[in-house]
């Protein structure tokens, strides 16, 4: 079995947004070994979650999952999300597609969130 990730986010019509998202995935890829990783948008950006899904199985992944790129278990990550992949298990029938929870809850966030406030406060000094 093989395991493409699409790490998927919103999506903006600030294009510099759409690509730091990209970037955070080419990192995901190298720091965690993972070969076949696509980021995807929900809106305003390219590609949608339907075209990541196919490229990373055009490029071997016999199952796959999607990370959210979102901090919260939002109205996106209820309703749209659900639906798109129905959608696209109905288009990719053999292909397996999980989805992780969002970011919020994990243990490194809280570690985040007080490196940015350190950082904040040192840049008053």
């Amino acid at each position: 079995m093989r395991t493409g990730i699409v790490i998927f986010a919103h999506g903006s019509s600030v294009e510099s947004a759409n690509e730091a998202v990209r970037g955070v995935a080419e990192s995901f890829a190298r720091a965690g070994g993972f070969e076949l990783v696509e980021a995807a948008f929900l809106e305003q950006g390219k590609p949608d979650l339907a075209e990541a899904v196919a490229r990373v199985i055009a490029r071997g992944a016999t199952r796959v999952l999607v990370v959210p790129y979102f901090l919260t278990l939002g109205l996106h990550l209820q309703r749209d999300l659900p639906r798109i992949v129905a959608d696209i298990s109905r288009i990719q029938p053999a292909i397996e597609i999980r989805v992780t929870p969002p970011l919020d809850g994990h243990p490194a966030m809280v570690d985040a969130l007080i490196d940015r406030a350190r950082d904040g406060e040192e840049n008053w000094e």
